[in-house]
This record gives structure tokens, C-alpha cells and sequence, in this order.
């Protein structure tokens, strides 16, 4: 092979190859992120899972119904405050690691469901009053976030 043979080559290489290289780097980053999503979002849901266990175990506190519990003695009171803790800071968790203003479709899919977790939570009135409460200390967008959720299923109510 020849002088310019290697310098033809060497520019078939720049032409071709870099930007192929460059292509694939790219697809594999953007790749690894949609497994990181992927885990976050698998991560996040069995944390719900391990929330809903909770409530579960308390089911004397009747959290599951959109409906303020009556008649809850202060051992109860305490219980359904401390459940109602852990949820905030699981929507927290949520809100942070999953929400973005622009979302693929892939991720609006995925945050939906969050949301749809929050509205259920936001229909009952005791979860409803207590929020500023509980969203004391919180990140300011996830509080204006979930307030403003809390307002719409008011309304619906």
C-alpha cells in the first residue's frame, strides 16, 4: 500500500467511522438513561407496594376510604399521621426522581400513574386538611405540585 492509499483511508475513517462512532455513543448513553428511568421507576413502585403493606396493617384506620375516619382515638390519630408522613415523602421521593416539565411520552406514561397515586390520596379530607402540614420542609415544587391537585379533587368532591 502506497502514501495515498493510507491517506484515502484515513479519510474514509474521519468521513465514516467518527461519525458512526459518535452515533453509537450517543444511542448508548441515551440507552443507559432509559435503564436508569427504568429502575428508578421499578424502585419507586415496590416502595408504594411496601406503603400499601402499611396500610394494609392498619386497616383499622380505614385509609383506603375517601372518607375521613371518625371517632379515631389519639393512638389511631397518631398512626394515620405517621402513614400520612411516610405517603408524602414517598410522593416527595417521587416527584423528585420521576417529574420532569417535559416528559417523553415514556415518562409521562410512567408519571401519570404517580399522579393518579396523589389524586386518589388528595380525595380524602383528612389527608386533604393535614397537607400543609405535612408538606412543611418539602420541596416548594412538589408542595405548589400536589396542592394544586389537592384544590382540583376538592372541586370534584
Amino acid at each position: 500500500m502506497n502514501l495515498e492509499t493510507w491517506e484515502l483511508l484515513s479519510y474514509v475513517v474521519t468521513v465514516v467511522g467518527l461519525p458512526f462512532a459518535i452515533a453509537v455513543y450517543f444511542l448508548d448513553q441515551r440507552k443507559e438513561r432509559e435503564n436508569e428511568e427504568e429502575a428508578i421507576w421499578a424502585q419507586l413502585s415496590d416502595a408504594y407496594i411496601d406503603f400499601l403493606e402499611v396500610v394494609l396493617a392498619n386497616s383499622d384506620l380505614k385509609l383506603r376510604s375517601y372518607e375521613s375516619t371518625p371517632d379515631l382515638d389519639d393512638e389511631q390519630r397518631e398512626r394515620m399521621w405517621v402513614v400520612f408522613d411516610m405517603l408524602i415523602s414517598l410522593f416527595e421521593r417521587a416527584y423528585l426522581l420521576a417529574y420532569e416539565p417535559d416528559m417523553s411520552a415514556k415518562q409521562d406514561r410512567r408519571w401519570h400513574s404517580w399522579e393518579d397515586y396523589m389524586r386518589e390520596w388528595c380525595q380524602r379530607e383528612d389527608f386533604r386538611s393535614r397537607l400543609p402540614e405535612l408538606l412543611r420542609g418539602e420541596d416548594p415544587d412538589f408542595a405548589h405540585y400536589i396542592l394544586r391537585l389537592a384544590q382540583e379533587e376538592a372541586l370534584v368532591k
